[in-house]
């Protein structure tokens, strides 16, 4: 009995990741989108420079800020689902950096208390630019 139990799980388990179309990344949220101007008070204090030259660059939600030591971390972010049907860019993973808090943005966000606000081109990279909010899966690399 124990042995066709188990190899009745691993077949499942085999199954439900041989059929996963992405990697599982570590956590799920939300994000929003910002325009310029970019000015990144919170983490380098206006300093335009350390934006990375791809402009895949975020400003981190409450969550994810960690009293700043959240600047300069790069993650994995796709989207995942949104309420607007056909708004995720299937297949599309971006990498982006940690510029700013998104509660210190001068841009303001097209939805608050998200994960993560992205960059224009950032957002518009995994997702159609008419969203407002998007559901994420993000992974610190």
């Amino acid at each position: 009995m124990c042995r066709r139990h188990t190899q009745l799980l691993l077949c499942l388990f085999i199954t439900f990741f041989i059929n996963l179309p992405f990697p599982s990344f570590a956590d799920v949220g939300t994000a929003a989108q910002y325009s310029p101007p970019y000015l990144p008070t919170g983490c380098y204090g206006g300093e335009a420079l350390q934006f990375p030259s791809s402009n895949l660059f975020a400003a981190a939600g409450d969550g994810i800020w960690d009293n700043g030591a959240a600047c300069g971390r790069q993650y994995l972010v796709r989207c995942i689902s949104a309420e607007q049907p056909r708004t995720c860019i299937p297949q599309q993973i971006i990498q982006i950096k940690i510029v700013d808090y998104a509660v210190s943005t001068v841009s303001t966000p097209s939805a608050t208390g998200t994960t993560m606000v992205l960059s224009q081109k950032a957002f518009q990279t995994i997702a159609n630019s008419s969203a407002g909010l998007i559901n994420i899966e993000f992974q610190q690399v």
